[in-house]
């Protein structure tokens, strides 16, 4: 028998954020004003544009339009503690979901079809539930800002070009540290290590056909043996030479990492501490703190 999710009401994106996202953050908070520029300014003419873009090309999810998708929305969010955003499907061969938000009015989600087509259920809410930890951590400015200077690279003379790469790589690396902290979420939302692990898997190393083939077993055995090949010096600098211009860690390495963080005591305290609801059924045994 299936025992129900906790619902972790009061939950706090600081009480399961990664402390490699947690020190990143911190360090691109010192770039002064980008904030307030990419908000104030930039914010609410991507919100209108990428509106226009998703409710005029793809498919909106919700109550009378794919209802299965939606009541895993519903879940997540309620797991999660957040409001229900907007959630898109679109038609797209490459497996990918993604999210927009910049604090405003109109937050939204986006799955592909062909990721859907490579996932259970459990692994598609697992997905939602990661890009819901983006509007949970309140990631949308940072990513939008990477976006900038991945541009800005590519436009600005040999001088600027040297400055925005450097703050290009800045953003690479938090963008990396902040997927640690939404594969988190998507763990407290399912709270089954393997649902994640095996999403990261099939984006591997999967297909339609050879999904239901794979086995998450060998593939946490496989990112513990690249954690002993880079574990010598030299593994080290090529490890940092092959994850220097990703946007996102490589996923045996994310898959190590939510499983280390499902036997931890963090995440233990974080499921037993109170308030939180069974199916809806409150239950108060004591009281949240902030880490």
């Amino acid at each position: 028998m299936t025992l129900p999710k906790i619902s972790l009401i009061g939950l706090k994106a600081d009480q399961f954020r990664h402390p490699l996202d947690l020190a990143a953050t911190r360090s691109l908070k010192q770039l002064p004003g980008m904030d307030l520029l990419v908000r104030n300014f930039l914010g609410p003419i991507a919100e209108e544009f990428f509106y226009l873009n998703n409710i005029s090309a793809s498919v909106l999810v919700g109550k009378k339009q794919l209802p299965h998708l939606h009541q895993l929305l519903i879940e997540a969010c309620a797991t999660l503690d957040l409001e229900v955003p907007q959630m898109y499907v679109q038609q797209h061969p490459q497996p990918n979901a993604y999210t927009f938000a910049m604090r405003g009015k109109q937050p939204f989600l986006v799955l592909h079809t062909s990721l859907i087509d490579l996932l259970t259920p459990a692994e598609i809410q697992a997905v939602i539930a990661h890009e819901l930890g983006h509007l949970k951590c309140e990631h949308g400015v940072y990513i939008t800002l990477a976006n900038i200077f991945v541009l800005a690279a590519g436009l600005l003379p040999d001088w600027g070009t040297a400055i925005a790469q450097q703050l290009r790589e800045q953003m690479l690396e938090w963008i990396r540290c902040a997927e640690f902290s939404c594969d988190r979420a998507a763990l407290l939302a399912t709270q089954n290590p393997k649902t994640v692990a095996s999403v990261l898997m099939k984006l591997a190393g999967g297909s339609p056909t050879l999904a239901p083939l794979l086995n998450v077993e060998a593939f946490l055995d496989q990112a513990r043996a690249y954690d002993r090949a880079s574990s010598s010096d030299l593994g080290q600098m090529l490890r940092t030479m092959q994850t220097a211009s990703l946007s996102h860690p490589v996923p045996v390495l994310r898959a190590r990492e939510i499983d280390r963080w499902a036997t931890s005591q963090d995440y233990q305290n974080l499921l037993k501490r109170q308030p939180m609801s069974y199916n809806g059924q409150e239950s108060i045994k004591g009281e949240w703190r902030n880490w």
